[in-house]
């Protein structure tokens, strides 16, 4: 992916928040603590916290994971979200060295 679509990603609050939130999910997600958080976060809260649409929810969490900022993981019929942390190290060396 192009580095215009990197920040494509990145140019929406809601989308932002969804990565500040999964950056500390413990914190973030209490509702979730009983089950862990070994997959990620649930869809499911993640969308019960952003107050937005199911539709919605998915379109950003897919957007965020074409750009590689999050990965998924399907366990049965639940789709966990995590953020992969190397994507940020790269973005982080982009801007060093291109901005």
């Amino acid at each position: 992916m192009d580095n215009i679509e990197l920040f494509k990603a990145l140019s929406n609050k809601s989308r932002l928040q969804m990565l500040e939130w999964l950056k500390e999910p413990e914190i973030n997600f209490p509702e979730q603590l009983a089950t862990g958080f070994d997959h990620g976060v649930c869809v499911g809260q993640i969308q019960a916290k952003a107050g937005l649409t199911q539709s919605t929810v998915s379109e950003y969490l897919s957007i965020l994971q074409r750009a590689g900022f999050i990965e998924s993981t399907r366990v049965g019929q639940w789709t966990y979200y995590k953020r992969n942390e190397k994507a940020f190290t790269a973005l982080s060396k982009i801007i060093e060295s291109n901005l």
